[in-house]
């Protein structure tokens, strides 16, 4: 995969990528403003799929579950900035306003496509991707920048922006059995439970009776079991939208666990 990245600091960044695609399941440590120059991207989350392309800026909020699949377009790479809104920098902003969030519990993800105020903003950090030595306080200031501008164009922003809570004790089943399709590290989704890795891991048996990655598996199997009879979709689709890696391990995992290959389910349904 031939991945490229300049940065102009730590929280913004110019990526680019030629190969034909790049899956990736993500847990978002900050907000992050996408702006995209070329390419495409899907995003899939629990409740709803996004497409975005050239032109499109979205926020994906923190402590959101999604998985993202790149994609070059009509000969072009996939190539966006992106800026993080990190907790530290959102504190010292909101500091001083008179700003009391509620809590959201929205797992959206926010479209600002064509808007030229934030366009702007966006566009005027490619040239600095090729000096050598920026100033911190010119990064800050862009990234402060946005911040205004997100807030004139949504004034229900401020309760994403501006909430810092971390996620608490809760559900575990029912997280679980509608993020399970998420490839995520055991401890991420102990995080987002509200638990240790040592507590998931003893709440999960005493609910399912089995351990997280017996359950994970079997679930993700599942779900591609019904995207092929139910959805029709091919075996490269599915793979990485119920939480594999590549597609041999999946089609193994598949055969070991149903007794057929998927391709055995594509053969039936072009029969009926």
């Amino acid at each position: 995969m031939d991945y490229q990245a300049k940065y102009i600091t730590d929280d913004i960044k110019l990526s680019w990528y030629e190969d034909r695609f790049f899956k990736s399941d993500i847990l978002f440590d900050h907000h992050m403003l996408i702006w995209f120059i070329s390419g495409e991207t899907k995003i899939v989350q629990a409740d709803a799929t996004y497409f975005f392309k050239k032109g499109d800026i979205f926020l994906i909020p923190r402590n959101q579950l999604a998985t993202i699949i790149n994609y070059p377009k009509d000969g072009q790479p996939h190539k966006t900035v992106v800026m993080h809104l990190t907790t530290t920098r959102l504190r010292d902003f909101y500091a001083s306003l008179p700003v009391k969030p509620s809590a959201s519990e929205s797992q959206k993800i926010y479209g600002f496509s064509n808007h030229p105020l934030l366009e702007s903003c966006l566009a005027s950090l490619v040239p600095y991707f090729d000096m050598t030595d920026l100033p911190e306080t010119i990064a800050a200031l862009k990234i402060t920048e946005a911040i205004h501008i997100l807030r004139a164009i949504d004034q229900g922003i401020d309760h994403v922006l501006a909430n810092f809570e971390e996620p608490g004790k809760i559900d575990l089943v029912g997280y679980m059995e509608k993020n399970f399709m998420f490839n995520l590290p055991l401890e991420k989704f102990g995080y987002l439970t509200g638990r240790s890795l040592t507590t998931f891991k003893r709440d999960f048996g005493k609910a399912f009776n089995t351990t997280p990655q017996r359950w994970l598996t079997q679930k993700r199997l599942e779900l591609a079991h019904y995207q092929f009879i139910e959805k029709k979709k091919k075996p490269i689709d599915v793979c990485y939208e119920v939480g594999f890696e590549n597609l041999s391990h999946f089609s193994y995992a598949f055969k070991k666990h149903f007794g057929y290959a998927p391709t055995t389910l594509l053969g039936q349904a072009a029969g009926h």
